[in-house]
C-alpha cells in the first residue's frame, strides 16, 4: 500500500445513510458500502480509512443535511469539501442515477479537480442566518395569508373602495365588516386571526434581529450597507447573512456571478451571443438585490431616512454610497432612453449594485464603525 498517496473519498449523504466510495491516488475507484449517519458511524468509517493513506480528502454534495458532517471531519483533521451539486460534471447520455454511481462520480471529479466548493459558514454565522431566514419565512407567510383573505372576499363579491395597502384604514374596515352566514363569518375571522398572528411573529423576529445583530461579527457591514439607497435594516440583514464574508470574493465580478445576475452566454467561433441572467447561486440574495435596485429609478437624493442611517458612519462609506446613487440613477435613465424596458434596466442596475455592495461591505469591515450606534 502506498502510504504517501492521497485517498479520495466520495460520500453520497442522505438522512439515514451515507454511501462511500474511495480511490487511492490514480488507482481504480472502489466501493466501500453504506454506513450510518450517527457520530459513532462516522468515527468507525474514519478509523477504517486511516490505514489506507496518510492524507485523506472527503467530498460530498451540499444538501438538506447541512454542514454537520463537514465540521466533524474537519475537527478530526481531515480535508473535506462540500461541493455545489449544480456544477458537478455530467455526461449528456448518462441516464442512470444511483447512490453508488453518485459516490463514485464524486471521487473521480474530486481527483480530477472538477468540483466547485461552496462556502461553509461558521456556526455563529449559520445560526444568525437561520434567524434571518425565519423572519423572511414569516414575511412570506404573512403575504400568503393576506392573499388568501383577499381571495376569500373577492369570491363573495366584497370590494374595498380605498387603497388596499393593509394600512390602518384598511385594517379598520376589515374589523367592522361581517357576513350574514355564521359559517362564513367564522372563516373570515380565522383568516384575519392568521394575519394578526403572522404580524406578531414578524415583529418578534425583527426585534430579535435588532438585539442579536449588535454582537454579530458582521454588524459593521450591516451598518455600512444601510448607507446605500434602497437597503434598509432588514435588507442589509438578509444580504449579509446570505453573502457571508465579502472578503472571500476577490473581485466584484465573482459576487455578481455568485448571486446570478451575470448574463448567460453561448458563443462559438466568431459569434458572441449573450442571453438573460444565469439566475444561479442564492435566489433570496438575488431577490433582495433586485428589490433594492428598483429605488434607483428616481433621481439621486439623500432622504431623511438615509441621513438618519448615515449618523456614526465614516465619511468614505457615505461618499461611496453617494457615488453609487449618482452612477446607478444615471445608468437607469440611459438604459431606458435607449429603449430598454424597465425590468431589463433594473437587472443591469442590480448587477452594478452588487459591485458597490462588495466595495461598501469591505469598507465596513476595514474602517472603524461605531458599534454602539444601531440603525433602526
Amino acid at each position: 500500500m502506498e502510504h504517501d498517496s492521497t485517498l479520495y473519498v466520495g460520500l453520497d449523504v442522505h438522512k439515514d445513510s451515507i454511501t462511500v466510495a474511495y480511490a487511492t491516488g490514480m488507482r481504480d475507484v472502489e466501493l466501500f458500502g453504506k454506513v450510518g449517519t450517527m457520530q459513532i458511524d462516522v468515527d468507525r468509517l474514519c478509523k477504517r480509512l486511516q490505514p489506507k493513506a496518510q492524507h485523506i480528502c472527503f467530498v460530498y454534495e451540499a444538501g438538506p443535511c447541512g454542514y454537520g458532517l463537514y465540521r466533524r471531519l474537519v475537527d478530526k483533521g481531515f480535508d473535506c469539501m462540500v461541493c455545489a451539486p449544480s456544477l458537478i460534471p455530467r455526461k449528456p447520455g448518462d441516464r442512470v442515477k444511483t447512490d453508488r454511481r453518485d459516490a463514485i462520480k464524486l471521487v473521480r471529479s474530486l481527483r480530477a479537480g472538477d468540483l466547485s466548493a461552496v462556502h461553509v459558514p461558521t456556526v455563529e454565522d449559520e445560526a444568525f442566518r437561520d434567524l434571518a431566514r425565519a423572519w423572511s419565512a414569516a414575511r412570506e407567510d404573512l403575504k400568503a395569508a393576506r392573499c388568501r383573505l383577499k381571495s376569500f372576499l373577492l369570491a363573495h363579491g366584497v370590494h374595498y373602495l380605498g387603497r388596499p395597502n393593509w394600512g390602518p384604514t384598511h385594517r379598520r374596515w376589515l374589523s367592522t365588516f361581517s357576513f350574514d352566514s355564521a359559517w362564513q363569518q367564522l372563516a373570515f375571522n380565522e383568516h384575519r386571526r392568521t394575519i394578526e398572528d403572522r404580524l406578531a411573529q414578524c415583529e418578534r423576529l425583527e426585534l430579535a434581529l435588532h438585539e442579536a445583530v449588535i454582537s454579530w461579527r458582521f454588524y459593521p457591514v450591516v451598518l455600512a450597507l444601510q448607507a446605500m439607497r434602497g437597503i434598509n435594516f432588514t435588507s442589509a440583514i438578509g444580504l449579509v447573512s446570505e453573502l457571508g464574508d465579502l472578503t472571500r470574493f476577490e473581485h466584484p465580478r465573482q459576487l455578481m456571478a455568485w448571486i446570478g445576475v451575470t448574463p448567460s452566454e453561448h458563443s462559438s467561433g466568431g459569434k458572441r451571443r449573450q442571453g438573460s441572467i444565469t439566475k444561479t447561486g442564492n435566489s433570496y440574495a438575488r431577490k433582495l438585490l433586485v428589490e433594492s435596485a428598483w429605488s434607483y429609478r428616481h433621481p439621486a437624493r439623500v432622504s431623511i431616512d438615509i441621513q438618519r442611517r448615515h449618523e456614526g458612519l465614516p465619511k468614505p462609506i457615505i461618499d461611496r454610497a453617494w457615488d453609487a446613487q449618482l452612477r446607478l440613477c444615471r445608468r437607469y435613465r440611459k438604459l431606458v432612453a435607449r429603449g430598454k424596458t424597465a425590468h431589463v434596466a433594473i437587472i443591469a442596475v442590480a448587477r452594478e449594485l452588487a459591485a458597490f455592495i462588495w466595495d461598501v461591505g469591505r469598507l465596513g469591515m476595514n474602517l472603524a464603525v461605531q458599534p454602539d450606534e444601531q440603525v433602526a
